[in-house]
Parts: C-alpha cells; sequence; structure tokens
C-alpha cells in the first residue's frame, strides 16, 4: 500500500497548501514549517485582545478566539482560498481541530454546551456544497466531544459577500438576516459560536441578536482568522 502511495504522490505530488512546497509523507494539507509558523493570535492567552475590544458595547461574549491572524496574500488568505473557493471542506474540518487541540489548556471554551456554526443561506449552501463555518465547527466538535448545533440558527436571507465592503455597509449587509427557530432549545446555555474569518464583528453581532431570543444564552466565539479592518 506505502509503495502505491509513493508511486502516486511522483505521479501527483502532494503540495503545501499553504507555501506550496512539496509534502513530506507524514504531512497533511500543510507542510511542518507552515503548521509551526503561520501567524497564530494566541488571543485566548490574552485578557483583552484585539478581538475583543471589536465586540465592546455591541455583543456580550464570554469569551474570543482566532486561530490566524490573516494577511494580505499571505499563507492564511491561500487557506482560506482552498477552503471556499477550491471546495476543501476537508481541510477547513483539520484546521478546526487542529486549533481545539491547541486551545485544550483553555477552559474557557470548555465550559460550553454546544457549538452553532454561523449558517449560510440554502441558496449560498447549494452553490458551495457545504458551509465552512460548519466544517471548522466540526473539527472542535469531535476534539471537544461537544454536540454540533446546525438546525437552530438560520440564515433568512441571501446576502452578497462582505469581502470589500465598508464597516457600515458589512453592518446593513446582515441585519435582520437570521433567525434562531427554537429558542427554548437553548435556554440558559452557553454556545461557541465558530465563524471562518472575523473582520469587523458584524456577522457575529447580527447572529447573536438573533440567538439573544433564547432565555439566559451566553455567547463564546471562535474562528479562523482575523483579518483587521483598515
Amino acid at each position: 500500500m506505502q509503495l502505491l502511495k509513493d508511486f502516486f504522490s511522483l505521479i501527483y505530488p502532494r503540495n503545501c497548501l499553504a507555501c506550496k512546497n512539496l509534502l513530506f509523507k507524514h504531512e497533511e494539507f500543510i507542510c511542518n514549517h507552515c503548521f509551526v509558523n503561520l501567524p497564530k493570535s494566541n488571543f485566548h492567552l490574552q485578557e483583552q485582545s484585539e478581538l475583543d475590544r471589536v465586540f465592546y458595547g455591541r455583543v456580550p461574549i464570554l469569551a474570543a478566539g482566532s486561530f490566524y491572524v490573516f494577511e494580505k496574500s499571505g499563507r492564511v488568505q491561500q487557506l482560506l482560498h482552498q477552503i471556499k473557493y477550491k471546495g476543501n471542506k476537508e481541510l477547513a474540518k483539520q484546521l478546526g481541530a487542529w486549533y481545539a487541540a491547541y486551545l485544550k489548556e483553555d477552559r474557557d471554551f470548555f465550559k460550553s454546551h454546544v457549538i452553532i456554526p454561523v449558517p449560510l443561506h440554502p441558496k449560498k449552501f447549494k452553490q458551495r456544497g457545504f458551509n465552512q463555518s460548519e466544517e471548522l465547527a466540526k473539527g472542535f466538535s469531535e476534539v471537544w466531544k461537544l454536540p454540533l448545533v446546525t438546525t437552530n440558527l438560520l440564515r433568512t436571507d441571501f446576502t452578497s459577500t462582505q469581502t470589500k465592503k465598508r464597516k457600515f455597509d458589512r453592518w446593513e449587509n446582515v441585519k435582520d438576516k437570521f433567525d434562531l427557530t427554537n429558542p427554548e432549545e437553548l435556554k440558559n446555555k452557553t454556545v461557541i459560536l465558530v465563524d471562518d474569518v472575523i473582520t469587523t464583528g458584524a456577522t457575529i453581532d447580527a447572529c447573536y441578536q438573533a440567538l439573544s431570543k433564547a432565555e439566559g444564552i451566553k455567547i463564546n466565539v471562535l474562528s479562523l482568522a482575523y483579518a483587521r479592518k483598515n
């Protein structure tokens, strides 16, 4: 079996999805150098992080974390491109699992009851074939053994992409676009809300407005990447 794998690797070489260098046979998706050196945010280690401040006065979150810091034309952007535009949902799930393992000593997020991904509108889901935030959330769910809830928080309107929109336009684009179908299921629950990229926090804000229909709900936020809005 290994000889067969080695043969195919000669014909179809595997490349790191972040830096494009060849992968060794023990490496998966990204090379060890990128795994170690991709720009991690480490927001979870900071008492008041830059990401926390994004939500000040808007969303009363318990804690917020992001695996990486997004840099334009950087390696993290390459990974996001692979997920959103190349359909690599396995990469999204693996990154979620790696981030969950990286956070395993941070007990704040383990106090949660369920994990909820930011939903896609059914039309967008049909176009893409999967929800990248849900795939990330699956990685968290498997590592942390927390239930994944995907049928309660819904996206009710189809919206255009948030990319390149200004802060106010981002908020207007997602305002009132989410709904909570069964608030009783989340009553007095602490949830982890998972998104792929956080920039202005507009999507998380809009999701919270829907989630707040559940009495006593508390929110943690996790994302794959944080992109500073200049």
